[in-house]
């Protein structure tokens, strides 16, 4: 029945309130007769005038209020005061008439309690129908989930009167860490403490945990969600409380845990001001734009209002979504900012000194590069030459123009590296220290950091095809170890570091304990309420398979070569202290390197990496 009122028009639906609102105003008025005049009523005379004004005043002004573009079914607080504001002014004006008309027959009190009256009939009627078009009953779908909402608050109790109305999920309890709400209830569900929770899984066949915690530390987020990650639930979460702050919460707002959920780092803070300093009003260009950090680089810059914001990159449709993408944010924000997008490649020298010379930007940040390890391996001589030409054409570009800072974006890879990727990063690092130990009028800087959850070339969204298609998950090593940073963290790095370079910087973040991806596979699992398969569970949903490392990758990754690193003003960035190669030293071999890049010769350009770049070779290639 609920199906087929929720399918007719919505003008159908509208007649229909319009004909019950009459209805409850004709009897509001008969039930003020008879307590008035203590006695069953029957209109005579006069009074029939009451029982026809009644209808007249109040639709019009439900309608000037609002009332009838009302969904039953959510209706809340605002609607609840609409409907007394609209009862309120109907009753004042049908007391009005009452006194100016003093129909005999007609007491003058009835003006006001027919609308107390009819006040109590229309919010019943509302509350009714929405328990009724919602089944707020506790009888579950077919194909509902049992679901646990983790945390009791504002936004556990939303999202609890959102299940009522999706009918996905049947709602067994919420669960508390406060004493004062254990063991008592919420609009008549029960609150569990933690340690209540795996009794309650077993007991209720509780498939799906939502964690309903969007303000909470990321500490306390990790340790409960290591609390509950041999349970066999799928764990969910909400959206960040900035996220919720826009309206209701909603069956489509629950998503999947954040990596960052699983790792449990707590996100180096920025400092705004530190963010800001090259920035406002400024023109600032971003090379690989269209990348994953270089897209996150843009959006945060964006955000600081620099005059021009110009968006370089060789991939066509990587450079036109983030184009799109920023448009759509001025415009939401309304920022002035004149956005560039400019189709080019880092290894076109002179299309390169054309965009700094028409632009003239005052910071450039170098995001343009090849940076999966197995592809670059394979594609040395393209490697080379994006990522260390590139860059040295990026570099001459600035210096010609007149640019004040360059701050290249580089990796952990590059430190001791036993892959070309990373040693082309490396070798890139070595050119800007040679340029900056030459006195440049450019400040050039490099910021180095970790693995970056959630880019193009990271092992989460890996995993999570993998688990979408039923497995097997692939880890290299069951040793392998990552540092892991997130996007939008690392993108404030970079800013922030730039900012406080002096010139041939290397930046470190302290990035805390690295991750085992053996481990971070395990959790990925479990916390998608499946089970691993191995020696100890035969009978599990999903295997994980070791692969084998492959050609160049390491089992460590590091920030630091040398030791000793200093620390800044920022509580999380460190500066390294590393070795590098004079200009004229560094020349000799770039021009090997990039005949041997040309010739696409493997053997040679590996043979200059080994002489430039400390550590490479060091393993077997």
């Amino acid at each position: 029945m609920q199906s087929r009122v929720l399918g007719w028009p919505r003008a159908v639906k509208r007649l229909v309130v319009v004909a019950l609102d009459v209805v409850l105003a004709l009897v509001a008025t008969w039930i003020a007769f008879t307590l008035r005049l203590d006695t069953p009523h029957w209109p005579e005379g006069a009074q029939w005038w009451v029982y026809g004004l009644a209808p007249v005043l109040a639709v019009p002004i439900f309608v000037k209020f609002g009332l009838y573009r009302a969904i039953f079914r959510y209706t809340g607080q605002a609607a609840l005061q609409a409907t007394g504001q609209a009862v309120l002014v109907y009753g004042m004006l049908l007391l009005g008439i009452l006194l100016w008309r003093q129909w005999p027959g007609v007491p003058r009190t009835l003006g006001v309690l027919q609308p107390l009256v009819f006040l109590f009939l229309v919010g019943a009627s509302r509350a009714v129908a929405r328990f009724w078009l919602a089944d707020l009953g506790n009888a579950p779908a077919k194909d509902e989930g049992r679901l646990l909402i983790f945390g009791a608050g504002t936004s556990g109790v939303q999202t609890a009167t959102a299940l009522r109305v999706s009918r996905q999920f049947a709602l067994l309890g919420f669960v508390d860490d406060d004493p004062a709400k254990v063991g008592r209830s919420i609009n008549g569900i029960p609150v569990f403490a933690p340690s209540e929770v795996p009794d309650v899984v077993t007991q209720q066949g509780v498939t799906d945990i939502l964690l309903a915690l969007p303000s909470v530390s990321r500490d306390r987020r990790k340790s409960i969600i290591d609390s509950l990650r041999e349970l066999p639930v799928h764990i969910r979460t909400l959206p960040a409380l900035a996220d919720l702050a826009s309206g209701r919460v909603t069956v489509q707002d629950f998503r999947e845990l954040d990596v960052e959920d699983l790792l449990g780092r707590d996100p180096v803070p920025p400092n705004a001001e530190l963010i800001a300093r090259d920035l406002a009003g400024q023109v600032v260009l971003v090379t690989g734009a269209g990348g994953s950090i270089g897209g996150e680089l843009t959006r945060q810059i964006v955000l600081q209002q620099p005059r021009q914001l110009l968006l370089l990159d060789h991939n066509e449709f990587g450079l036109y979504s983030i184009h799109q993408e920023l448009q759509g944010i001025c415009a939401a924000s309304g920022l002035a900012v004149e956005l560039v997008p400019l189709l080019g490649s880092v290894a076109n020298y002179a299309r390169l000194l054309s965009v700094c010379a028409m632009y003239r930007p005052a910071t450039v940040y170098h995001a343009a590069a090849y940076k999966h390890v197995p592809m670059v391996e394979d594609n040395a001589g393209e490697g080379v030459a994006n990522n260390v030409f590139g860059t040295l054409n990026m570099a001459r570009a600035a210096q010609t123009s007149g640019v004040k800072r360059f701050v290249l974006v580089s990796t952990d890879k590059a430190v001791r590296p036993t892959n070309v990727m990373g040693a082309t990063k490396r070798m890139a690092e070595l050119v800007l220290q040679a340029l900056a130990a030459e006195d440049s009028p450019t400040c050039f800087t490099m910021v180095r950091f970790g693995n970056v959850l959630d880019s193009s070339g990271s092992v989460v969204p890996l995993f999570r095809r993998q688990l979408a298609a039923g497995g097997p998950l692939t880890v290299t090593h069951v040793d392998v170890t990552r540092y892991f940073m997130t996007i939008p963290e690392a993108a404030q790095l970079v800013l922030q570091a730039g900012a406080m370079a002096a010139g041939g910087d290397v930046f470190v973040l302290d990035m805390g304990e690295p991750v085992k991806i053996m481990d971070l596979a395990r959790r990925m699992v479990q916390l998608s309420g499946l089970t691993v398969r191995d020696e100890h569970r035969p009978s599990g949903d999903i295997d994980i398979e070791i692969t084998g490392l492959r050609p160049g990758e390491k089992l460590y990754e590091e920030l630091l070569i040398g030791d000793n690193p200093e620390r800044t003003a920022h509580t999380r960035i460190m500066k390294a202290h590393e070795d590098c190669l004079t200009w004229s030293d560094l020349a000799l071999h770039l021009q090997t390197l990039r005949q041997a890049a040309d010739d696409n010769d493997d053997a040679a350009i590996k043979a200059v990496l080994q002489i430039c770049v400390h550590g490479y070779g060091d393993v077997p290639q």
